[in-house]
């Protein structure tokens, strides 16, 4: 069974920075495509980031290009999202996800299927 935890996420001022941490367990990890995604209040989730099985491929949402970072650790089991220059527009619960089939590319946000339950970031003005 996949199991994928977050922390990090906290109340930071605008220009401030976070790193959001996902910690996956159940399967061998190095083997998927995981990702980010995120959810404001009365808006539809949207995908951040996401980064290929080794590490060498990743995928940015263009309103985060240049200030957020997607890594991994394979060795620990877990993913990375630095998150810099945070804007009050960054506000919402963020998701850790994984896919169900192994490798691929990391910029297609149909084929996440295992999510973790989520890590409240919210940037004050």
């Amino acid at each position: 069974q996949v199991q994928l935890v977050e922390s990090g996420g906290g109340l930071v001022q605008a220009g401030g920075s976070l790193r959001l941490s996902c910690v996956a367990s159940g399967r061998t990890f190095g083997l998927y495509v995981m990702g980010w995604f995120r959810q404001a209040p009365g808006k539809e989730r949207e995908f951040v980031s996401g980064i290929s099985s080794s590490g060498d491929n990743t995928y940015y949402l263009d309103s985060v290009k240049g200030r957020f970072t997607i890594s991994r650790n394979n060795g620990k089991n877990t993913m990375y999202l630095q998150m810099n220059s945070l804007k009050p527009e960054d506000t919402a619960i963020y998701y850790c996800a994984t896919t169900k089939l192994a490798f691929g590319s990391p910029d297609r946000p149909a084929m996440f299927a295992y999510w973790g339950q989520g890590a409240q970031v919210t940037v004050s003005s």
